[in-house]
């Protein structure tokens, strides 16, 4: 796992997800699994807070912030359905961890939408509780600091 792969077996999980639909040389490498111009989307992410990152390097600049806020334990098995144009996915998954300052649970359930594009990640709405990520870190204050540098009014 690389550095900026900062979630245990999050590339691994993917991979088992979506299958023959990426492309091979990615491997388990998250970021590889990335196109460049990736649009990743936080739909429920808490107000003011980060709600769209674009690009891989900016995606590859933002997992070591979120990793250090959330040490994360393991990613369960998921399920995958996909669509009928077999480049668009919905994932269900869950992970658990806590928050690396608080030690407060960080057991998260997600509903992932993924579009590709030649076997790349093109588009990723992650749907998520905000609550129990503000709980985990210590509050949207908290999240604000170590995030600044990716909210975009």
């Amino acid at each position: 796992m690389s550095e900026t792969n900062t979630i245990p077996s999050f590339g691994a999980m993917l991979r088992k997800a979506l299958g023959d639909a990426l492309v091979s040389d990615a491997g388990e490498d998250f970021l590889a699994m990335c196109a460049e111009d990736i649009v990743f989307q936080f739909p429920y992410a808490p107000m003011g807070t980060v709600t769209e990152l674009r690009g891989r390097n900016t995606l590859a600049e933002y997992l070591p912030e979120i990793g250090a806020m959330i040490t994360f334990e393991s990613m369960n098995e998921p399920v995958t359905h996909p669509s009928k144009d077999g480049e668009t996915f919905i994932l269900e998954f869950s992970c658990r961890g806590s928050g690396t300052d608080t030690g407060a649970r960080y057991d998260q359930q997600y509903i992932s939408v993924i579009q590709l594009r030649e076997g790349r990640i093109i588009h990723y709405r992650d749907y998520w509780n905000p609550l129990i990520l503000l709980n985990a870190v210590g509050g949207v204050e908290v999240l604000k600091s170590h995030l600044e540098d990716f909210i975009h009014d």
